[in-house]
């Protein structure tokens, strides 16, 4: 796990593990150190840029396309093409979101780097294990994107009808604010699915260990943790979550205007 991913908690807590994000911290240092803390970073960052990159020009295309003729679009319209937006930036990068996951969960020193764990999962599993998760996490991925887009600009574009007629710059702690609720929303509605992906792509690593489908694991999850169990590790994804949204957001909104770009 890295500052910047909890996917252990998503992976390890459960009813009768109620491991706390301290406790969590903790057994990661013990584990390998401090640098432990930042494991898997580095493809973290490597996929982060394309797919941000990817999903705000394809949501930008998308209005277009998809807008009606009225000047600004209706919130549907933006959920519309928010969805597509994100399906289109995840399936571009998800092979980097599964060596995200194993380099994260991985021992100390069980790989060398990146391409040492690309290497070993394609040698020991083939292709098709770079898409494991992929069926829930696109399901998961296009109500968060959609809903997180669509929140974030209808809250923006509210706030400057309201507050600011005459200007298209909200400010920063606007943008943060705005950032902040659309991805707690976004977040809320999808998080079982990214737990049922992270599990399925964490049990793939697990050598020997049975194949499990989509619908198999949500009744395990249900029947072993409950319904709150679809939610293990919400807290610290949080933490991790809603800054790193709300930044892009304003990092977003100050390019559109250097590049000169009108959101409708």
């Amino acid at each position: 796990m890295t500052l910047v991913d909890f996917d252990v908690w998503m992976v390890h807590a459960s009813r009768s593990n109620h491991m706390g994000i301290v406790g969590g911290f903790t057994q990661m240092i013990r584990e390998g150190g401090a640098r432990s803390l930042w494991r898997g970073n580095g493809i973290n960052v490597l996929k982060i840029a394309p797919e941000s990159a990817i999903k705000f020009m394809a949501y930008e295309q998308i209005k277009r396309l998809v807008g009606s003729d009225q000047e600004t679009l209706r919130i549907h319209e933006r959920l519309v093409a928010g969805s597509l937006a994100g399906a289109i930036a995840q399936s571009s990068i998800y092979p980097m979101e599964v060596l995200k996951t194993r380099m994260a969960l991985r021992k100390t020193g069980q790989y060398s780097g990146m391409l040492d764990c690309a290497r070993r999962i394609l040698a020991r599993e083939g292709v098709a294990a770079f898409y494991k998760g992929y069926v829930p996490n696109m399901l998961g991925i296009i109500p968060y994107a959609g809903i997180d887009l669509a929140v974030y600009e209808t809250l923006k574009n509210a706030w400057l009808q309201r507050y600011a007629v005459n200007s298209a710059d909200p400010g920063v702690f606007v943008l943060l604010a705005c950032g902040t609720m659309s991805s707690t929303c976004g977040q809320l509605a999808s998080y079982p699915l990214a737990l049922v992906r992270t599990r399925m792509q964490a049990q793939a690593s697990i050598e020997g260990a049975p194949e499990v489908t989509m619908s198999s694991l949500f009744k395990q999850i249900l029947r072993t943790e409950g319904a709150f169990g679809l939610y293990r590790g919400l807290a610290p994804n949080f933490m991790k979550v809603i800054p790193a949204v709300s930044i892009s957001y304003v990092v977003y909104e100050n390019l559109k205007i250097t590049l000169g770009v009108q959101s409708r």
